[in-house]
């Protein structure tokens, strides 16, 4: 069994003495006290000595998390049903305010009457949350607990509103701050600003990652229009693909058309024929190197390599290669992010895994390809460089180019532009809604200056790998649930630790229930004024 340090025995055995006494009849696939009392102490302890922990966001969300996770020691402890353990065990994983760690269901382990929106490992796909036909977002301009409507879907329900703009003041009966409150616990984020923007999507779903107790079979709102009037709405639940949105909270540049669409980005050009470019960016995935491959070819044929470039990052993803993006949209040689590991027990089995990918010529980061080579750069620095870390019992390896993905360990990270790229002015629009990857793209602009960045900063969660595991009862073979740690940091290119701590923006422009409406004019006007203010022909009035 996985031992915890210190104090902590003696705290496990009061604390255990004092949770037996008042049990009630237990569920057996949610093992007794005793058993729980020791998964509780054995998640502990591979916590403490496998986790990258993040001083920046510890200290940006004043929270350590090994005192926040034993905190909720006595929830596991007395969690004698199969629900309740799970919840416990997800609150845990939460506390350490980490976008990317959940924990999954796995098949023999713990089951749930409805796990709509949880993850499974090993078996079928949970089913999908259903949505309310209406979207919520954060009124980023409100120090402090506040949310709107942002878009509304062509539904009955809503034939007398409430309609874009209208604040909501209370959810399922509870006023909006008591409701962000609670959901905070349950909600998975690394910055605050990214953790309003999750809540705001949950607010909207029926999902099994929320209790029951923050449950409903409908969903009861009480709105407030900008006049002032105040009224009560029962939204009902709906298959997400089903719903037909108005479309008013996705990005649209006037005067812009899309010319062409590709997984990655929806490629714009303006009707008046200014030299600007502009990309609406989903993400960094799969396609992503032949979609900016045939980006450059179509700009060189049109003469566009001299344009400045928008690229709207408000809706995108994650995943992979950024950089490679990157060098296709400026003419300047920058520096790429950088990794660590820490060194634990599961550096050995990590290597294997990543051994048996490269066998298989599949150096991926969950489908999506994390190298531009073929990994041999990769395989050498875990092979070498990680394996004799171990060996000498160091703590965390030293900083390399992020995954080996670009440049080769002894690399200072620094990449030219690619043969063909764009020339001109770089302009990005940011948001909230995504994170990793794209906080990775978006550090790397703002931390070699290669932009100007307006709007909101990213989610503000990356790091290098995590570790996935079921998790069993000690000492039997029981699976309980899938469980995750974050086993390295990505390193900014200014030296800083990314995770809980975005890249900041040139302009700050919230998103506010009052600018909902025209808040894309607003940040293009802030683009075309940039832009003016350079000099460039893209930003004189037409």
């Amino acid at each position: 069994m996985d031992r915890i340090p210190g104090i902590a025995p003696v705290l496990a055995v009061a604390l255990l003495g004092a949770t037996v006494a008042c049990a009630g009849p237990a569920d057996p696939a949610a093992g007794t006290p005793e058993l729980r009392a020791a998964l509780f102490d054995t998640i502990m302890a591979r916590t403490a000595r496998r986790t990258a922990f993040s001083q920046p966001k510890q200290h940006a969300l004043g929270f350590e998390p090994l005192s926040a996770m034993w905190s909720l020691r006595d929830d596991v402890v007395v969690a004698d049903s199969e629900e309740k353990l799970f919840y416990a065990l997800a609150r845990l994983s939460h506390a350490r305010r980490d976008r990317h760690l959940d924990v999954a269901l796995v098949p023999g382990g713990l089951s749930l009457p409805d796990s709509t929106g949880i993850d499974v490992w090993g078996g079928p796909a949970a089913p999908e949350p259903r949505q309310a036909p209406i979207r919520v977002f954060p009124d980023y301009g409100v120090d402090g607990p506040a949310y709107f409507v942002g878009d509304v879907a062509d539904d009955e329900a809503l034939a007398e509103g409430p309609e874009a703009g209208w604040a909501v003041l209370s959810v399922n009966g509870m006023a909006i701050a008591e409701y962000e409150a609670n959901l905070r616990e349950w909600t998975r984020h690394s910055s605050l600003t990214g953790l309003r923007w999750k809540i705001a999507e949950a607010l909207t779903m029926h999902t099994a990652a929320l209790p029951p107790e923050l449950r409903a079979e409908a969903l009861r709102l009480d709105v407030e229009a900008p006049d002032g009037t105040r009224r009560s709405v029962t939204l009902p639940y709906r298959e997400a693909a089903t719903l037909r949105w108005e479309g008013r909270s996705e990005p649209r540049y006037p005067g812009m058309q899309v010319v062409r669409s590709t997984p990655t980005y929806d490629l714009l050009y303006p009707d008046d024929g200014r030299p600007l470019v502009g990309l609406i960016w989903y993400g960094f995935r799969e396609t992503l190197v032949a979609d900016v491959d045939t980006l450059v070819a179509i700009a060189e044929r049109e003469g566009w390599l001299d344009h400045a470039l928008l690229v709207d990052v408000t809706r995108s993803r994650g995943g992979s290669l950024g950089a490679y993006a990157i060098q296709h949209m400026t003419p300047r040689a920058f520096k790429t992010t950088f990794g660590t590991v820490r060194v634990s027990d599961i550096i050995e089995p990590f290597v294997e895994a990543k051994r048996a990918d490269f066998a298989a010529r599949d150096i991926n980061d969950g489908g999506v390809p994390e190298v531009v080579d073929d990994g041999e750069w990769l395989m050498a620095w875990l092979e070498e460089d990680l394996m004799a870390a171990l060996a000498r019992g160091d703590s965390v390896t030293a900083p390399v180019p992020f995954k080996l993905a670009h440049a080769p360990r002894d690399s200072d990270g620094v990449l030219p532009p690619s043969a063909v790229h764009f020339r001109g002015p770089l302009v990005v629009v940011s948001g909230p809604k995504g994170g990793s990857h794209l906080d990775q793209f978006n550090s790397i602009i703002v931390d070699n200056a290669l932009g100007h960045v307006i709007g909101m900063t990213a989610g503000g969660y990356s790091n290098t790998w995590e570790w996935e595991e079921v998790l069993t009862f000690p000492g039997t073979d029981t699976p309980v649930v899938g469980f995750m740690w974050n086993i390295g940091h990505t390193v900014r290119p200014n030296g800083e630790v990314l995770e809980g701590n975005p890249a900041a923006v040139d302009e700050w422009v919230p998103l506010t229930a009052e600018n909902t409406l025209v808040y894309y004019e607003l940040l293009f006007e802030r683009v075309l004024a940039h832009l003016s203010d350079l000099g460039h022909p893209a930003g004189q009035r037409r």
